[in-house]
């Protein structure tokens, strides 16, 4: 057995982690296809392994889940902005707080959402300027919130509190962006975006406070009737004595954050790759019109019909994963491939460099729905495609994300199209999710 797989040598001090901070996306991508599976590399101070083989990615994530947890590096950041919600809570807490969530997420009640989701779509293009152009990235968005404040936090924001959501998300990004000078300090050293980073946490944990004060008193129904959306869960279970404070806010802080941003930006990477490719615009509006009833918003049963449509949004989330890079750290010192990895060293499951390997996919780079035809993805590892993630941690929103995003592209679609006025090809800025850099001006013109 190897002690270390092989990898990329990196500079003094800094590892590989400048090459990385330059750009993830390629530096994962040249780590695929360099490497047998597995390899190794100084992220600073860290040794970290990159895990790209997807047998190895279903071991860390489904069979042998348990012998692995979510890493800690950069962990009094994230922990000031999510504590222990449920993408970083662990062991009992995790599952007794994932078992409570549970029913807010569920298909049946999700099913149910599809009339207000197309509304909320609706209400916010109907005023778009015909011929000018649009921030597609922010108007998505802005439906994305109104959506998860609604079905799951059960309130309605003022449109400046909305936009203040959104402009303390642009430093919180910037401070999980890869930094090679901030891979090799401690945490506890001071930098210079602390400061606004800390006041951009101040302001969205001010915004949690009101969401909660909006929804106190009304979280029982009466006669056995209450309400299933998951701030009243977390309420009544705040009521019994089972829910802290605390953590009543870092589930609220959870589901505010990541129920809108991944959403937002598969719809926003979706717009950009149906304007740069006109003979799937074409299919995808052939097919809406062919099912969708004239002038009226789509239905959760009409979207049963809506193949191509399903194909579209899972080759976008191929092309461009929002989450691009998940981790894992094993528990106990264990063998992956023939190489022993120590306990607690951080292993990265790049979705990006997986999701376009030549060795799993035909033309990776290529934008091409039908490759989601099922005979042509009979064979494929399951491992290959994981967007949500997978296993008993996968994306607890999975499922309204993507009734979500087929509504909102149904909705939108029925109406408009939307040319990209930008540059290309696409740069991005890599943070806990992965955004353009661009902004993403589209002409709207009408079908």
């Amino acid at each position: 057995m190897n002690d270390t797989p092989p990898g990329p040598r990196g500079d003094p001090v800094f590892g590989s982690s400048r090459q990385y901070a330059d750009d993830p996306t390629a530096f994962l991508e040249g780590v695929e296809r360099a490497y047998d599976g597995i390899a190794a590399f100084d992220m600073g101070p860290m040794e970290t392994y990159v895990v790209t083989e997807p047998a190895l990615v279903e071991r860390l994530l489904v069979s042998d889940a348990a012998e692995f947890r979510k890493p800690e590096f950069q962990a009094d950041a994230i922990d000031d902005l999510l504590g222990d919600g449920l993408l970083l809570s662990e062991g009992e807490s995790w599952r007794e707080q994932r078992g409570r969530a549970n029913p807010a997420f569920s298909m049946a009640r999700v099913a149910g959402f599809d009339a207000d989701i197309a509304a909320h779509a609706a209400d916010r293009v109907d005023d778009w300027p015909v011929g000018d152009t649009v921030d597609v990235e922010a108007a998505m968005t802005h439906i994305t919130l109104d959506v998860i404040l609604d079905v799951m936090l059960g309130v309605s924001l003022p449109e400046a509190r909305v936009d203040a959501i959104g402009d303390a998300l642009e430093p919180v990004g910037a401070r999980f962006e890869p930094d090679p000078v901030r891979f090799a300090v401690p945490e506890w050293l001071p930098m210079p975006d602390d400061r606004e980073y800390a006041a951009a946490v101040a302001t969205l944990d001010d915004l949690v406070d009101d969401i909660v004060a909006a929804r106190e008193g009304t979280a029982s129904g009466g006669d056995g009737d209450d309400p299933m959306d998951l701030l009243s869960v977390l309420l009544r279970a705040r009521d019994r004595g089972e829910q802290s404070l605390d953590r009543l806010r870092d589930e609220v802080m959870t589901t505010l954050l990541a129920g809108h941003d991944t959403t937002a930006l598969t719809l926003t990477y979706t717009w950009f790759l149906l304007s740069e490719h006109p003979d799937v615009e074409a299919r995808l509006h052939a097919e809406l019109d062919g099912a969708l009833d004239d002038g009226a918003q789509p239905t959760v049963t009409q979207l049963q019909d809506l193949d191509y449509l399903e194909w579209v949004l899972q080759e976008s989330m191929r092309l461009y994963p929002p989450v691009y890079n998940v981790f894992r750290t094993p528990i106990e010192p264990v063998e992956l491939a023939g190489s022993e990895v120590p306990a607690g060293a951080p292993i990265m499951l790049p979705q990006w460099a997986i999701h376009r390997s030549p060795d799993h996919w035909d033309d990776p780079e290529a934008f091409d729905p039908e490759r989601w035809r099922p005979e042509r993805r009979a064979d494929r590892p399951r491992f290959a495609y994981f967007p949500f993630g997978g296993g008993p941690r996968h994306c607890i929103g999975k499922q309204l994300a993507l009734l979500e995003a087929k509504l909102i592209v149904a909705t939108v679609a029925s109406d408009y199209r939307l040319r990209y006025e930008g540059d290309t090809p696409l740069s991005f800025v890599p943070s806990l999710t992965i955004h353009p850099e661009q902004e993403m001006r589209m002409r709207v013109e009408p079908r």
